[in-house]
């Protein structure tokens, strides 16, 4: 497949120019500490600095190599977005210090906002698993070792899936076909909708959309086919969502590593653990409760005092 075809004709041609750039940075970074710190307003560098020059100077080519050398940089793109906010906050403190060339410091953190929105674009635009309209699409797939018709009953069980579901609030059965839910959205904040079953074939699949002014429009489905050789059962789901906050808050979720693939099959070791073991295995009990948020926010566990 041609280069510029892989994800997407102007992310890949964007990466393509942001790994050359980061090759060339890097390379400056490791020979020449000393001048670039002059350039970039910090005059007689100390050996911390000299050695943090380098260190970055060795990240940036070990990600532009990246960039370069995949045939799917999207990865590489993201490492060089996340990069990019350390760099802000490292040049942001540095840039207290005394002695510096204020006109140079104020150039300098221009230039790496400028890059950073460069690199958040093109990470945008390889994102696979976006559509045209800034939704986000997520799939996987688990076996369980029982019956589809034991593990659609589990599912079924709407008001029990924030159990393994680690944002989901709550949800609310108002009727067989209909249900509210409520789940964790940026920053904390609640996020609501409700949702209509459009098909329901037990021990087979589930279908829902949500309906009315949701806070977050979605679509999915969970399939059960009984696995090869009487091994239990296969369950597929594939999810359809518009995150809150459209392109700009996927571009969040995607910085705090909300990956809704990973996520979901997150989600689905949980379900795994509730319908083969009846519970989520955990190194501790869970004395406030057995919600998935409760869980997750245990401690490890500690030898007695």
């Amino acid at each position: 497949m041609p280069r510029g075809r892989r994800d997407g004709q102007g992310g890949s041609r964007l990466s393509t120019a942001l790994g050359v750039f980061s090759l060339a940075l890097g390379t400056a970074q490791v020979v020449t500490p000393d001048g670039l710190s002059r350039l970039i307003g910090v005059q007689g560098s100390s050996p911390v600095v000299q050695t943090s020059q380098r260190l970055l100077g060795v990240r940036e080519i070990v990600q532009g190599s990246g960039i370069l050398a995949s045939s799917q940089p999207r990865g590489w793109v993201w490492s060089r977005v996340a990069g990019d906010v350390l760099d802000v906050s490292l040049f942001v403190a540095a840039a207290r210090a005394k002695g510096l060339d204020r006109t140079r410091i104020a150039i300098t953190l221009a230039a790496l906002t400028g890059v950073g929105v460069a690199d958040l674009v093109a990470a945008l635009r390889l994102g696979g698993d976006a559509t045209d309209d800034g939704s986000l699409s997520a799939s996987a797939s688990i076996t369980v070792n029982k019956a589809p018709d034991e593990a659609y009953r589990q599912w079924r069980d709407l008001e029990r899936l924030p159990e393994y579901m680690a944002h989901l609030r709550s949800v609310r059965a108002d009727s067989e076909q209909r249900s509210h839910w409520v789940a964790e959205g940026p920053a904390g904040k609640a996020v609501q909708w409700d949702a209509q079953i459009t098909a329901d074939r037990p021990g087979e699949q589930i279908s829902w959309r949500s309906v009315g002014d949701a806070d977050v429009d979605n679509e999915g489905s969970v399939r059960f086919r009984a696995a090869p050789g009487g091994r239990g059962t296969e369950i597929h789901v594939d999810l359809r969502y518009r995150p809150p906050g459209g392109r700009a808050g996927r571009a969040v979720a995607k910085l705090l590593g909300e990956e809704p693939n990973q996520q979901l099959r997150d989600d689905l070791r949980r379900f795994k653990q509730i319908l083969e073991v009846g519970e989520i295995v955990r190194s501790e009990g869970s004395p406030t409760g057995q919600s998935t948020r409760q869980q997750v926010a245990q401690r490890p566990a500690q030898p007695l005092r």
